[in-house]
């Protein structure tokens, strides 16, 4: 049996400014990211209960905090990306998935986003790209 294991975060808002908008647009006014992070098990069937034998996540939770408040952005890809980036930094995270949300959309309502999915080899490709 293949086992795999993932950190999740869900619906972290950013406090971010994306995009360029008309006088009468609809301006989103918030930003959330989903990510999940597929790790070795051996990172969460542990046999003590010490930080040393997981995953920290919380420098990156940092870092994606930071990257969010870094500047305007006009695109929420490009936020994707630098995050996708600090994410490859850590040699512990195999793949990932991220999206990128924002709401409203129209008239009070509505998500819009993008979304990624990146195996281990696309993963290590931008590995390779930062090195």
């Amino acid at each position: 049996m293949t086992s795999t294991a993932c950190i999740e975060l869900k619906d972290l808002r950013l406090y971010t400014q994306i995009g360029t908008y008309a006088p009468d647009a609809t301006i989103p006014d918030e930003h959330l990211l989903n990510l999940t992070l597929w790790i070795s098990t051996q990172l969460i069937l542990i046999s003590e209960d010490l930080m040393t034998q997981v995953f920290d996540y919380d420098p990156l939770v940092l870092e994606i905090d930071r990257l969010a408040a870094d500047g305007h952005y006009e695109t929420q890809e490009r936020l994707v990306t630098r995050i996708v980036e600090a994410c490859a930094r850590y040699s512990e995270i195999k793949s990932l998935e991220i999206s990128l949300r924002k709401t409203p959309v129209r008239e009070s309502s509505g998500l819009l986003g993008v979304k990624l999915h990146l195996d281990e080899s696309s993963l290590n490709a931008i590995r390779a790209a930062l090195a």
